[in-house]
C-alpha cells in the first residue's frame, strides 16, 4: 500500500517547511517555505557553511550592512532550494517591518530583484508577510505588481478574509500555534476532530471555496500527524521534515477530509471588512491577537540572532585577513 505521504500528495500539494536541502531532497515536496527561525538553524549547519561564507564575502566586497547580508543569505538559501523543488520557494520579509507598509513593499521588491538577478523568476517565489493590517496592505501593492505573496502568522477568519480581499496568492494559517493557545487556556488536550487549529483552517477553506476566492489555503505549523490527516485535501500543507518522515513510514489508509465541492455547506457567513472592522474582530479574538504578537516577536528575535551570527562571521573574516597566512 502507498504511504500516507504518497496518498496525501494525491489530494494536497505538499510543501516542505525547512531550510534543510537534504530533507527536501528526501521527501520531494512540490514547494518549500522558510522563515527566520529555519534560516537561522540552517545557517549554523556545517553542510551549508559555503552559503554563509559566500554571503559574508559578498557583504565585505560590497561594503554592505549586516541586514543586507542577511537578506542575501535568505535569498541564497531560497535560490538553492529552487534548484530542488519544482514549484515555489517562500522567503520572509523582516518581522521587524510587520507594521511598516512601505518598508515591507521595498523589501519584497528587493528580494524579488535578487532572485531574478540569479535567474529565478518571480513566478517561482512567494514573499512572506505577516498578516497584520499593514502586511495585508503591502501584499495588495505587491500583488498588483505581479509579486505573489504568502501571508503568514494567520490565526483567524478575519485575517483570512482581509488577505483574500487584497488578492493574496496564498495564506498560511498556523494550526499548531492555535492548538497551543487553547491547550493552555482550557487545561486539556484536543483530538484532531476537535482541534481548534484544524477547525479554524476548515472554516477558512469552506469560506474561500463557498465564495469563489482563488487565494490558496496552506495549513502550517503542525504538532502531530493527526492534525495533518484531519486537513487532508486542503489546497496545500507545509510540513516539517520530522512529520514528513512519519507520513512516509505510515502505510495506513488516509481519508480525504476537505473537498471544495462540499465546502459551501459548512461556510461561515460572508463578511465585508474595512480597517476598523478588521481591527475590532482581531481584537475580539484573544487567541489570534496574542499569537500574532507573539509570532512577530519570536521571528524578530531569531532575525536578530541571525544578524548577530552574520556580524560575528564578518568580524572573523576580517580578522583572518588581517592576520595573514600562517607562517
Amino acid at each position: 500500500m502507498a504511504s500516507k505521504l504518497d496518498q496525501l500528495k494525491s489530494m494536497t500539494t505538499i510543501v516542505a517547511d525547512t531550510g534543510d536541502m537534504e530533507a527536501i531532497g528526501a521527501f520531494k515536496p512540490t514547494d518549500c517555505t522558510t522563515n527566520p527561525t529555519l534560516i537561522l538553524k540552517a545557517a549554523q549547519m556545517e553542510a551549508y557553511r559555503h552559503i554563509v561564507d559566500e554571503a559574508i564575502e559578498w557583504g565585505r566586497s560590497h561594503r554592505a550592512v549586516t541586514s543586507q547580508v542577511t537578506d542575501r543569505l535568505a535569498v541564497s538559501f531560497g535560490a538553492e532550494l529552487a534548484k530542488i523543488v519544482p514549484g515555489r520557494v517562500s522567503t520572509e520579509v523582516d518581522a521587524d517591518l510587520s507594521f511598516d507598509v512601505e518598508g515591507m513593499v521595498a523589501k519584497g521588491r528587493a528580494i524579488i530583484a535578487d532572485y531574478e538577478a540569479r535567474g529565478v523568476p518571480r513566478a517561482r517565489v512567494l514573499i512572506k508577510l505577516a498578516s497584520t493590517w499593514e502586511g495585508i496592505r503591502a501584499c495588495e501593492i505587491l500583488q498588483r505588481e505581479g509579486i505573489d505573496c504568502n501571508m503568514t502568522l494567520l490565526f483567524c477568519l478575519a485575517q483570512a478574509i482581509a488577505c483574500a480581499d487584497a488578492d493574496a496568492f496564498l495564506i498560511s494559517p498556523f494550526v499548531g500555534r492555535i492548538l497551543d493557545w487553547h491547550v493552555k487556556a482550557a487545561g486539556r488536550t484536543f483530538g484532531p476532530e476537535e482541534d481548534p487549529g484544524v477547525l479554524s483552517v476548515r472554516a477558512i477553506y469552506a469560506y474561500y471555496k463557498a465564495y469563489g476566492i482563488d487565494t490558496v489555503v496552506m495549513g502550517a505549523s503542525f504538532r502531530s500527524l493527526g492534525e495533518i490527516e484531519a486537513l487532508a485535501g486542503c489546497d496545500r500543507l507545509t510540513i516539517a521534515p520530522a512529520l514528513l518522515d512519519e507520513l512516509a513510514k505510515d502505510e495506513g489508509t488516509l481519508v480525504r477530509k476537505l473537498d471544495a465541492a462540499h465546502a459551501a455547506a459548512h461556510a461561515p457567513a460572508q463578511i465585508s471588512l474595512d480597517e476598523k472592522t478588521f481591527r475590532f474582530l482581531l481584537n475580539e479574538d484573544a487567541m489570534a491577537t496574542e499569537k500574532l504578537a507573539e509570532g512577530i516577536r519570536l521571528f524578530a528575535k531569531d532575525l536578530r540572532a541571525l544578524r548577530e551570527l552574520v556580524a560575528r562571521r564578518m568580524e572573523d573574516s576580517v580578522a583572518a585577513d588581517q592576520a595573514g597566512p600562517l607562517p
